[in-house]
């Protein structure tokens, strides 16, 4: 799961604090096509509502979920805004649509041959929005300010085991040094993060308020968990954006921001996956469309590997066999995905491996008959709290039937599921987003002991070829690791991913321009049509 503005259990810092590399957005403006039983809903364009260039100047309106009222400015923390981060701020560097490092405030960058030294060359005249120029001492201070314990960083958990407070130092005003205390060829990849958006130097205690960025935009009004504004900063070092201003509006419940998009009051539905009948409504008004973010959302079925229940692999791979990803799929979200094979790293990734775990009820009997059992009724918990997650636990139910298991929904409120629920009971729907580097996705997911490791999935020696991959300089040695790493945890049953879903926006038909992918957002050349 993964939630970007609430504080409670797995809330903000899962989703925000586990990036990568992927999930490219495809976006769409078509009208949606059958496709298979019960129809399905797939845009495929790629400028956005109106399908033409966006024009100079105007405002957009994006209405977003209510988040916290600790809500901040602050990038590195876990109630971070996460809609303004993109607009107003830059990191050292950023991913693109391939997963690739590409340059942002760092404009190059080189690594030692034993991967433990990484020095970034920062561009020269970028300024703040007050006017300062940008120095080595502000990327130093934001590494300080997000491994400080009293910052609760979700990006800490991730640097720390191979960065300390004092890893990084200036060579001079523009040259950056990070000693590492271990070995990670993948260290630049983990600063595409969104936890790693560059703040002044000394600016801990003001940040969450003045958001002084580096960014396209520079923030004009902001209340935690209310409205605000953004407005164009002529001062920017890259491409100017199309538009004057963003406005931004908080409304709670998903209906509630339909309406309004379809009333002409927003522009926009951020955080917000649309569900197959109301991204029907939407598609068939006059004024709004739906635009398609593909394998954007990663949905999993935890299996606790602590419990009793799954601390047998035979069983785990036995529910691994048991269901037909391609029939869950269409029931879950009407096609509208890739099959994931129980694969959790995305198909748009670099190192992903084209493996998985294919249906077969007999297989599935004999592994369960393996570890003592001729049959096995299981408990699945779901919730409301996204769209996809209850028919998820329904498809999943139906589709075991035959294998030897049987399913029981089980269904948790919404506003407890990730306290109560999540990483307790031993069968569980989630989800994710994907746009997060391999590295991350495996170490923070899937390493034994990681605090957002949902299955509990404890393994020594797949942590060992995860340190393997970290250490090797050499590219494509590290993607064998990396895919290595997969296929052992495919065949050690500690993943069941029946399929990455397309994640279905709510837009007006006067914007162009619009272009998502993992936690990437295009405010550049977003805009309204002329």
């Amino acid at each position: 799961m993964e939630s970007l503005n609430t504080a409670a259990g797995k809330g903000t810092f899962s989703r925000r604090s586990v990036l990568t590399a992927s999930g490219l957005a495809v976006v769409s403006a078509a009208f949606l096509t059958a496709c298979g039983p019960g129809g399905s809903a797939v845009p495929q364009a790629s400028s956005g509502g109106s399908g033409a260039p966006a024009k100079a100047g105007g405002t957009l309106r994006i209405a977003r979920p209510p988040a916290s009222k600790a809500e901040t400015l602050d990038p590195a923390s876990s109630l971070s805004a996460y809609e303004y981060l993109g607009a107003i701020y830059n990191r050292l560097v950023r991913l693109d649509e391939n997963g690739a490092v590409q340059a942002d405030l760092a404009e190059s960058w080189e690594t030692s041959t034993d991967a433990l030294t990484w020095t970034f060359h920062l561009r020269k005249g970028v300024l703040w929005h007050d006017g300062k120029p940008l120095t080595a001492k502000d990327v130093i201070y934001t590494i300080e300010h997000m491994l400080d314990p009293e910052t609760k960083s979700p990006q800490a958990g991730v640097l720390a085991p191979f960065i300390s407070a004092s890893s990084a130092t200036a060579k001079d005003d523009l040259t950056v040094v990070v000693a590492l205390t271990s070995p990670n060829a993948e260290f630049a990849s983990l600063m595409t993060g969104y936890n790693c958006y560059v703040i002044p130097a000394g600016s801990a205690a003001t940040i969450g308020k003045t958001g002084i960025g580096t960014g396209p935009f520079k923030l004009a009004a902001f209340t935690p968990a209310g409205p605000g504004q953004i407005v164009r900063n002529d001062a920017y070092f890259g491409d100017k954006p199309k538009l004057d201003a963003i406005e931004f509006s908080s409304i709670p419940d998903t209906q509630a921001r339909v309406n309004a998009l379809l009333a002409g009051q927003v522009d926009l539905i951020s955080q917000t996956n649309l569900d197959y009948a109301t991204s029907q409504t939407v598609m068939a008004s006059s004024v709004a469309t739906v635009s398609s973010v593909k394998n954007a959302q990663w949905y999993t079925v935890p299996m606790l590997n602590s419990s009793p229940e799954f601390k047998d692999p035979n069983v785990r791979l036995a529910l691994a066999h048991a269901y037909n990803p391609k029939d869950v799929m269409q029931l879950a979200v009407h096609g509208n995905g890739t099959i994931a094979r129980n694969n959790p790293v995305p198909p748009t990734e670099a190192y992903y491996l084209d493996y998985g775990l294919d249906y077969d009820p007999e297989k599935s009997k004999s592994l369960l008959k393996k570890a003592g059992h001729d049959s096995l009724s299981l408990d699945v918990w779901t919730s409301t709290y996204d769209s996809v997650l209850t028919p998820l636990a329904l498809a999943m139910k139906g589709s075991v039937e035959g294998s030897g298991f049987t399913l029981n929904v089980k269904t948790s409120a919404a506003d407890s599921y990730y306290t109560d629920v999540w990483m307790k009971k031993p069968l569980m729907t989630s989800y994710w987003y994907t746009g997060r580097p391999v590295d991350q996705l495996l170490n923070q997911i899937f390493r034994s002991g990681s605090s957002y490791n949902e299955n509990a999935y404890a393994n020594p020696d797949f942590d060992k070829i995860l340190d393997q991959a970290r250490a090797t300089v050499d590219d494509a040695k590290r993607k064998t690791l990396y895919q290595d790493a997969q296929k052992f945890l495919i065949d050690d049953g500690g993943s069941l991913t029946p399929f990455f879903a397309d994640r279905l926006v709510g837009l007006s038909k006067k914007v162009a321009g619009y272009k998502e992918h993992g936690f990437e957002f295009d405010y550049i050349n977003i805009g309204l049509a002329g």
